[in-house]
């Protein structure tokens, strides 16, 4: 969707930044208009790190959620879906795996041993938290 940013302005009796990368414009009618990051692409400009990153990430997960459509079209409704959880897991692992990580896996819920300061010790978790070792 294209924005027309100096019509919004026009229409507007002010603007404000309310947090980095989105701003406020208060229109003329009291409503509100919140727009992000300027008006250009949300996951291009607001992601953190390298653009090629971000967009390997972003194809990654196109790519593999089309193929999940495809192979569960017949059970599925027309209406917007949010990205399965495994198929996010999967994409980090892959990314992870590329860049020369690895996930651990929990050995009892909620607790992962570690090595630390010259000594074994089991850390708690946060529930749905990825835990990324070096190999």
């Amino acid at each position: 969707m294209e924005i027309d940013i100096p019509s919004l302005e026009k229409l507007s009796s002010g603007k404000k930044e309310v947090r980095p990368l989105v701003d406020e414009y208060k229109l003329k009618d009291g409503r509100k208009v919140y727009l992000l990051a300027e008006g250009r692409l949300v996951n291009l400009s607001t992601a953190e790190g390298h653009p090629a990153s971000v967009m390997d990430m972003s194809f990654a997960n196109q790519a593999l959620s089309a193929e999940y459509l495809r192979a569960n079209y017949k059970n599925l409704k027309p209406q917007v879906y949010v990205v399965p959880e495994h198929l996010d897991k999967e994409i980090a692992r892959l990314k992870l795996e590329s860049m020369g990580h690895r996930l651990d896996k929990l050995t009892r819920a909620g607790t992962l041993p570690c090595f630390l300061a010259g000594r074994h010790v089991t850390l708690p978790t946060i529930p749905g938290c990825l835990i990324v070792l070096s190999l």
